[in-house]
């Protein structure tokens, strides 16, 4: 988008949900949807993109309700703009700014019926298959508002994107949290996808860390609530069994950069690729991955490693401390898979490689760390 100048303020694009030239004109195709005109309360992402969205909302006079950011401070809130507002003071009210001043915060008590679901994206495609920017909110979101009751399945999710956006994406690269998309609006098309796939069914506390729980005082809330009506909350563990798959997740381009004349590993990365078997032996040597990006997930590195042959026995996301921990049985598969992984990258990031210190020095340390 950048190299053929479409995207638009603020730039560059890249590490957002990126805005375009056209996106107010994408945003008004809104108004050609059914689902759009018996809409009473719509929920709108605060990209920058959106804005559109979020000011023909409050013409139309419907509820409008944005996330907060990064869910610190509650789920969403509602925009309240004041008594006889002007066009002007509307088309403020829809920026990020007047999100933030002109807002009250919606608690989980609140009796919310969310009738339309506006999300941005990275890339998107006509069967509804969505990726986001990589940090996996808008699939949060939507999990915590199937919780509290806010939407159900037949709840309509609209895109808003460029026309470049719009892209073929393997299936297989959707897991079950993964949120799908019933229309897609363009510049210049209005998609109905027809996507068949189930949306998320509520939150899916296994793919919860113990970090991301103490960042979002809400999600605390939700699982307080289900843990008391008999739910199972329990949450990712630390040290995650890497179950792997004979097969892997096809890559999309420029994600995953395989080092250049890696050496090939022999049987024993083989097993390892499919995890511990019961009566092997336990993880006793370990290999920091550093230099994560700020929005790669744990299946990237997952993905890549499966690639490369060299799937640990358990992995530790750090991902706050951009690291992970490879815990590998022997300190010989370890030096293998150090060797294999010296020049990987995420992204357009090279990742740091390193045996960490023996546990007599630094339990489970980094060099450096």
């Amino acid at each position: 988008m950048e190299s053929e100048n479409v995207a638009d303020f603020p730039r560059p694009v890249h590490h957002r949900i990126p805005n375009f030239k056209g996106s107010h004109r994408a945003c008004q195709n809104l108004k050609d949807l059914e689902v759009f005109a018996r809409t009473q309360e719509v929920k709108v992402d605060p990209d920058k993109p959106l804005e559109g969205v979020r000011l023909l909302a409050l013409q139309s006079k419907k509820t409008l309700l944005v996330p907060t950011p990064r869910l610190r401070t509650g789920l969403f809130n509602r925009i309240t703009p004041p008594p006889g507002a002007s066009k002007d003071m509307l088309r403020r009210c829809a920026t990020s700014q007047g999100v933030r001043d002109f807002s009250v915060p919606v608690g989980l008590d609140s009796r919310v019926l969310v009738d339309l679901v506006v999300v941005g994206s990275v890339a998107v495609s006509e069967k509804g298959w969505r990726i986001g920017k990589g940090e996996g909110y808008a699939d949060l979101e939507y999990a915590m508002m199937v919780s509290m009751g806010a939407v159900h399945e037949g709840t309509p999710v609209v895109t808003i994107a460029h026309d470049c956006q719009v892209v073929d994406i393997p299936e297989a690269l959707l897991e079950d949290h993964d949120l799908t998309v019933d229309y897609i609006l363009t510049p210049t098309r209005v998609i109905s996808t027809g996507c068949r796939r189930p949306k998320p069914a509520g939150i899916t506390w296994s793919k919860v860390s113990p970090e991301m729980l103490g960042k979002i005082p809400v999600l605390r809330s939700l699982r307080d609530r289900e843990k008391r009506a008999g739910k199972d909350v329990a949450l990712q563990a630390e040290h995650q069994p890497f179950l792997g798959s004979a097969s892997t997740h096809p890559a999309l381009p420029g994600t995953v950069r395989r080092p250049h004349d890696a050496p090939r590993p022999g049987a024993d990365s083989l097993e390892a690729a499919c995890g511990p078997r019961d009566g092997e032996d336990v993880p006793a040597a370990t290999v920091c991955v550093g230099n994560l990006p700020h929005d790669a997930r744990v299946r990237d590195l997952k993905r890549a490693l499966r690639e490369l042959q060299v799937a640990p026995l358990q992995l530790t996301w750090r991902g706050p401390q951009h690291r992970a921990l490879l815990h590998y049985r022997d300190l010989a598969a370890a030096q293998q898979a150090a060797s294999c992984l010296q020049g990987l990258h995420l992204g357009d990031r090279a990742l740091t490689v390193a045996l960490a210190r023996p546990p007599n020095k630094s339990p489970g340390g980094c060099p450096g760390s």
